[in-house]
């Protein structure tokens, strides 16, 4: 009977899956979109850009020093970037409406909520004493630098973007990042009576990841005794177990906690095998900007802040490491 009963709640957690994610077989897409909600591009929104290559510069995680002790809207300064935020009266900030756990619209609120958004809620608090001045424009991966470019009168579309946007080089070439805020890594997810513990404990089974990534590549190049089964996304991939068509999911463990909280039957195992340091994007020259963001992420891991946003949004990875240390050095 229990058997029956798993069986027929996994058919239903698909079904419930296939009405509210985008199942889309197209280009290679960074994991945490394959999170998504079902969108459909305007005209004008141009295609999901490939992942940019590993960094091998130097302090790719670090920025400019905090400036501001204590982090306050009363330590702010007349005539800069932040006081200049503060007069218009809101944080435009963008952001993802699709991505479990960090940043996704709530069926039943409609309000976006997550990781991302309450580190967001927390510069808000800090600029104007309300967590809540935000001005939310939602935006694809593809669109993560260009709402931060300066139109041709030098203003950007938003002000923050807080999108599980890793640093690295490439995009440190036109926009700045606040220091490293949480890091992502690639993870596995299995049943919840499996009894492996990492992908090693997966010999000879076969294990989804999302076909032209480099998760499949890492499996594929790293773990021959696995069997490397690819899908279009992530969402298929989780599909593809629920339907018990392979036995594991490798993929960001931001990802994969949103499909652990999906699916009671599930579990996310193992240590990270890789690392994708996550940073606020901010406009390259708001230089004051970017240190006051630092000085509100010092002040959340210090404070506690940090950790109690990891347990809430994503304590089903375990619990809550020590938060991302400040590597400083650039600007």
């Amino acid at each position: 009977m229990s058997a029956i009963r798993s069986r027929t709640s996994r058919i239903a957690l698909i079904a419930t899956l296939i009405g509210t994610l985008a199942l889309t077989a197209c280009a290679p897409r960074s994991g945490s979109d394959d999170l998504g909600l079902i969108h459909t591009p305007s005209p004008t929104e141009s295609a999901p850009s490939s992942p940019a290559p590993a960094s091998t510069c130097k302090n790719v995680e670090g920025e400019v020093q905090p400036s501001y002790s204590p982090i306050s809207p009363d330590s702010i300064p007349s005539g800069g970037a932040v006081e200049a935020i503060r007069q218009q009266g809101v944080l435009r900030v963008g952001v993802s409406a699709d991505t479990l756990l960090m940043g996704a619209r709530n069926p039943l609120t409609g309000q976006i909520e997550g990781f991302d958004i309450d580190v967001l809620h927390e510069i808000s608090r800090a600029i104007f004493g309300d967590p809540n001045k935000l001005q939310f424009k939602v935006i694809t991966s593809a669109q993560r630098l260009d709402v931060l470019t300066p139109d041709a009168d030098g203003k950007t579309q938003v002000d923050i973007v807080a999108r599980t946007m890793t640093i690295n080089c490439a995009r440190w070439e036109t926009i700045a990042f606040s220091t490293e805020y949480y890091e992502a890594g690639q993870k596995v997810l299995v049943g919840s009576s499996s009894e492996a513990t990492s992908l090693e404990g997966l010999a000879g089974k076969k294990v989804c990841a999302p076909a032209s990534t480099t998760t499949l590549t890492k499996l594929q190049d790293d773990y021959p005794n696995v069997e490397a089964v690819s899908a279009a996304t992530h969402t298929e991939c989780l599909v593809l177990f629920q339907q018990g068509k392979v036995d594991a999911i490798t993929g960001d463990d931001t990802i994969l906690a949103g499909f652990a909280a999906q699916d009671p039957y599930a579990k996310v195992v193992g240590d990270p095998i890789s690392a994708e340091p996550y940073g606020l994007g901010m406009p390259a020259d708001k230089v004051e900007l970017v240190r006051f963001v630092n000085g509100v992420l010092d002040r959340m891991r210090s404070d506690g802040t940090w950790t109690s946003l990891y347990t809430k949004w994503l304590g089903v990875l375990g619990p809550a490491p020590a938060p991302p240390a400040p590597v400083y050095g650039r600007g």
